[in-house]
């Protein structure tokens, strides 16, 4: 047939589609590798503990582990979910961490390539994660993770303004710390508003942080629109913990995280079609 593909055309769409597969393969196993080191920060920064010395250890019998008990993914599964030697069972969330972080390298790589974008999303990815699980634990938004962050999507705008929609440099300044102050200015003006109308505190400081840190790496339209897809992310849960589980509150930081990285990615679209009318 005339439309039949050549052999020529079939063979190199194989050997694309066999290096996509290898490569692929490198960005899922590298984001294993660093979800590893993500299970490290989440496990030691709300207890303000070093997360480079010292190395991995079971934190019930402190035995180092061995580098064949740490592999991402494998060795949770050889191991049974339980350490080496007193056997004491290993939480999920290790598993679960590192497959994310794999995951959110394959949707990034697929999304920008081997790019400047694809390296910043990384880096807001990461935060994002490490943020979100520490607040599901613990109800903290740790600000040693936050603040740098913020530090880095101001400085990554200046350095790459393309991330703001930007062509100069000062310009992508210009657009982060405007984005700076949305973020974290309207989420403090809610919790003003908010602590006003319930006589307690209804927004943790950790959230504006958050927020601010977000404004940083996604620009104004972005990060105002976090304010409204967040809210609509978190309802769902939020009737469940408070009919079924009986909670007054819920970490709010995980669902922020969730609406930024969706609009990191597919907030251009967006903000252009609502912001156009």
């Amino acid at each position: 047939s005339g439309n039949a593909p050549s052999f020529g055309e079939g063979a190199r769409r194989t050997g694309r589609a066999v290096m996509n597969f290898v490569i692929g393969t490198f960005v899922f196993s590298f984001g294993l590798v660093f979800g590893s080191f993500l299970n490290v920060c989440i496990h030691r920064l709300p207890r303000e503990a070093s997360i480079v010395r010292p190395g991995s250890h079971c934190p019930n019998c402190q035995k180092p582990i061995a580098w064949y008990d740490n592999i991402p993914l494998v060795s949770y599964i050889l191991l049974g979910a339980k350490c080496r030697y007193c056997r004491s069972k290993i939480s999920i969330r290790y598993f679960l961490v590192e497959l994310a972080s794999g995951a959110v390298w394959i949707l990034l790589w697929r999304s920008y390539g081997f790019s400047p974008f694809f390296a910043v999303g990384v880096l807001l990815f990461s935060i994002l994660l490490a943020v979100s699980v520490i607040d599901f634990e613990t109800g903290l938004v740790p600000d040693r993770l936050t603040l740098p962050g913020l530090a880095a999507g101001f400085l990554v705008s200046g350095l790459f303004p393309a991330l703001q929609g930007q062509g100069l440099w000062f310009k992508g300044f210009a657009a982060s710390g405007l984005g700076i102050l949305a973020g974290g200015g309207s989420l403090w003006i809610i919790a003003i508003a908010g602590d006003f109308i319930y006589r307690r505190e209804s927004m943790g400081g950790g959230d504006i942080k958050l927020m601010a840190m977000l404004g940083a790496f996604l620009g104004i339209k972005k990060v105002l629109l976090v304010l409204f897809v967040g809210p609509m992310v978190a309802m769902p849960c939020a009737l469940y913990m408070k009919f079924f589980r009986k909670a007054d509150t819920i970490p709010f930081g995980p669902f922020l995280a969730v609406a930024g990285g969706w609009l990191f990615i597919y907030g251009d679209l967006i903000a252009e079609y609502l912001f156009a009318f």
